[in-house]
């Protein structure tokens, strides 16, 4: 969900003469991407200029998101500045990506985020965890695959659920006593990053590309899929997605003393949660608010609300003075960067689709082999996972790619007879576990930062796990999807 939190360190002295100069290689790089974006307005067929400055500025936008010559926020602004310069769609279209209700479920999910971290609840979680598991590698390797997926129930955003396993999972190594270059380090660090992505597939709150997703589905085709429907279609691949992680990182990581254990780490943990002594007021009271949240959402077919609404009445009950666990102050320290991306992804999808790009690249794709494809639902799903997964390498902004693709595929599955609600989900969900380029998922980008994992680390499990989900996901669809009638 965009790249995690940083505090910037101001420093008012003087600077050296140059020291305010853009850097030589970001600044080739926003050269690079100016020349790309006149590249494909120049060389892009059709008449319509809107569809082909529309498709200009999605380069660019993949191009800069993807490589940061800017800030993502400042990106995100750029390109709305720049589409409504070049009047690509109405002004009315082009900001309502900022009043959908995607956006302020994001809001509310941060600031439920914050206001979870002002109790021990989440440290408590993951001591109780890490106590009970955490006893040898396979246990720890275990129990940082588990503990974000339980999280995921609760904190909806994946940078906050990584941004918070990431130091209980150096912590342990260091208690441990680890080598900076181990397997088992590399092991762990990578446990926390795809646990992380993993954690995004069953709860539809709990990733930005579901969020998106559903969205586009429902401003496009009038479709809403509940948060029920969500987790029916995807529990089996999360279900079988933990273990197999588990395996591929024991596998990819061998250690010399694989039984060793740990209970210097046990016992850590065990003086941890004494410390904290048991549940006080505010985690009572956080659990039973999160409790009547993840209630709402589960029974949207009863009610109809719109998921954002549980979770602004969420907000409201934790800051409500004696009812709350949190202070308001508190919890409105959220990145707005997270949501100035999302505002500008959603505009873009909506401006991508009304401006004419969206048909420009579907009649380009719109071979009579990829329509046959598309007719298949079971080569359909397979081809789909395929496509975007070779496209999320190279458009490796998770909400990029789906605003993309999306908009695409519903246009696709519509010439084909297909199911676009299979189509996109499956789309969906080959965007959200992006393994094998730090740049794919935002948990790889936070283990990244560390500076104790390396790029080439992530290749050969991030190619075993691709593999995986996708095998997964097709099996999901032969079974279950099947039965339930979704496939």
């Amino acid at each position: 969900m965009g790249s995690p939190n940083t505090k910037a360190k101001v420093n008012f002295m003087p600077k050296p003469s140059g020291a305010l100069a853009i850097d030589s290689s970001k600044a080739f790089t926003l050269l690079l991407g100016v020349v790309l974006s006149a590249s494909v307005y120049a060389f892009l067929p059709g008449s319509s200029d809107t569809a082909k400055i529309m498709l200009a500025l999605l380069v660019l936008s993949v191009f800069y998101w993807t490589f940061e010559p800017l800030p993502l926020g400042v990106t995100a602004v750029l390109l709305l500045v720049l589409m409504l310069l070049f009047k690509i769609v109405t002004m009315d279209i082009i900001f309502s990506g900022f009043s959908s209700p995607a956006i302020f479920l994001i809001i509310g999910g941060m600031m439920l985020a914050r206001g979870v971290n002002d109790t021990p609840l989440a440290k408590r979680l993951a001591y109780l965890i890490l106590a009970k598991w955490a006893g040898t590698a396979k246990g720890l390797l275990a129990s940082i695959l588990l503990i974000p997926q339980v999280q995921a129930f609760f904190i909806p955003a994946v940078a906050v659920r990584a941004t918070l396993i990431l130091p209980v999972a150096l912590m342990a190594l260091d208690h441990i006593g680890v080598k900076k270059d181990g397997n088992l380090r590399k092991m762990i660090l990578l446990g926390v990053a795809f646990g992380g992505t993993i954690s995004g597939t069953v709860v539809m709150t709990a990733a930005i590309g579901n969020i998106l997703t559903v969205e586009l589905l429902k401003q496009f085709l009038g479709i809403q899929i509940s948060y029920l429907q969500w987790f029916m279609y995807t529990v089996p691949i999360w279900l079988l997605l933990i273990p197999l992680s588990w395996l591929i990182l024991i596998k990819s990581f061998p250690l010399q003393k694989e039984n060793e254990e740990f209970h210097h780490l046990k016992e850590e943990m065990d003086k941890k949660l004494k410390k904290l002594g048991n549940l006080n007021t505010d985690e009572k009271k956080c659990i039973g608010i999160l409790i009547l949240i993840v209630g709402l959402w589960f029974t949207e077919p009863l009610h109809g609300l719109h998921p954002s609404i549980p979770t602004l009445i969420g907000v409201v009950l934790m800051a409500f003075p004696g009812v709350g666990c949190s202070k308001w102050e508190n919890m409105v320290k959220i990145n707005f960067d997270t949501i100035l991306i999302m505002g500008v992804t959603l505009s873009l999808g909506y401006a991508f689709n009304h401006s004419g790009a969206a048909e420009l690249v579907g009649a380009t794709l719109s071979a009579g082999w990829i329509i046959d494809l598309l007719r298949s639902p079971i080569i359909a799903v397979a081809s789909i996972l395929i496509i975007t997964q070779i496209l999320h390498l190279a458009v490796a902004n998770v909400s990029t790619a789906v605003v993309t693709l999306i908009p695409i595929f519903i246009g696709l599955s519509a010439k084909a007879g297909a199911d676009p609600v299979l189509i996109c989900i499956t789309a969906s969900l080959a965007c959200l576990h992006g393994y094998i380029l730090v740049v794919e998922a935002t948990p790889n980008i936070i283990v990244h930062s560390t500076g104790q994992i390396q790029q080439k680390e992530f290749i050969i499990p991030g190619i075993y796990m691709t593999i995986i989900m996708m095998l997964v996901t097709i099996l999901t669809a032969v079974t279950w999807w099947n039965w339930i009638g979704f496939l």
